[in-house]
């Protein structure tokens, strides 16, 4: 299971790949987080769905 967070920032990633993401933590933990979300790899349809209309 993936956070909120971790499938924003995939999200990011694979939409726009040419953008510098920049996410801010506040411990350690949430560093991990982030980091992981780098090799979620999201369908088609998830993306186009979190693309909105």
């Amino acid at each position: 299971m993936h956070t909120p967070a971790q499938v924003a920032l995939a999200w990011a990633l694979q939409t726009a790949p040419n953008i510098l993401l920049i996410p801010g933590t506040a411990s350690p933990e949430h560093l991990q987080e982030n980091l992981q979300a780098g090799s979620i790899r999201l369908d088609p349809d998830a993306v186009r769905d979190l693309s909105g209309p």
